[in-house]
């Protein structure tokens, strides 16, 4: 299948490492231009270099953005219009907030986490709307987590602020659906990203087991019987973000190997 990317500008933030990291890879593969961000210069740089060497794509570019930052927010798309006349796919990826449960957690531990993992998705969405419109194409994909089905143990704050993902999700596509921007939500489950392994960490702490016991058990749980991998999940982002995706929009997906039970 042509998935239509090789004349779209794509913006991946958050991309230096895991799923951003991932999915701008699949992107980069199909000949798309391809803007990562993240707030390590260095790594950032170095995801980079290492994606044009495995898709020998030269239209793999960069800028340092911290996404609980509106400056910095504001001067990546400033950088993505002036350079490239704007966004034509976004997807909007951040790391996981603290975890914890709610006697854990202080007002700026909330604050912190509703700036990074909700308001930011709409600070990006705002900024490249303008060019979806003029241009009459846009794909945002907000990546979230499982949490938008079932809630997780011990990550109320992603719990609350991931589904508010889902309501602005569902939102942005109704009232932009005659523009051609078609928003979609897609969630993690058990993929083998350093988030997951910290997690896995976490829980091992709290249970007095080994981390290898928290990741059977996890396993047991899942129909495929192992973690995905980041490219996994990669892939299903590329089809919603492309062209070839005519007609989903509003929805929410996790790609999690089965381990949701239905709802």
């Amino acid at each position: 299948m042509d998935l239509q990317l090789k004349d779209k500008v794509v913006v991946v933030t958050a991309s230096s490492k895991g799923l951003g990291k991932a999915t701008a890879l699949e992107f980069a593969k199909e000949g798309a231009t391809v803007l990562l961000s993240s707030r390590n210069e260095a790594t950032l740089a170095q995801t980079v270099d290492e994606i044009k060497q495995l898709t020998n794509n030269q239209h793999v570019y960069a800028k340092t953005c911290d996404m609980s930052s509106v400056e910095d927010i504001n001067a990546l798309f400033a950088w993505v219009t002036a350079e490239f006349g704007g966004a034509d796919i976004l997807i909007n990826n951040t790391g996981g907030p603290t975890a914890g449960g709610f006697k854990d957690l202080e007002d700026s531990d909330w604050m912190a986490a509703f700036e990074k993992n909700l308001l930011s998705y709409i600070r990006t969405t705002r900024a490249v709307l303008p060019h979806m419109e003029a241009t009459n194409f846009g794909r945002i994909i907000n990546i979230s987590s499982s949490s938008t089905k079932e809630v997780i143990d011990g990550l109320i704050l992603s719990n609350t602020f991931r589904s508010g993902m889902v309501g602005l999700t569902k939102s942005l596509a109704r009232e932009y659906a005659k523009n051609n921007i078609l928003v979609n939500t897609i969630g993690p489950g058990r993929i083998a990203t350093d988030r997951v392994a910290e997690l896995d960490q976490i829980a091992a702490t709290r249970q007095s087991v080994s981390v290898e016991d928290i990741v059977k058990r996890s396993e047991s749980l899942i129909p495929i019987g192992r973690y995905g991998q980041p490219e996994e999940f990669a892939k299903v982002v590329l089809f919603l973000a492309s062209p070839a995706n005519t007609y989903m929009t509003g929805q929410s997906l996790i790609i999690d190997g089965g381990m949701l039970k239905a709802l």
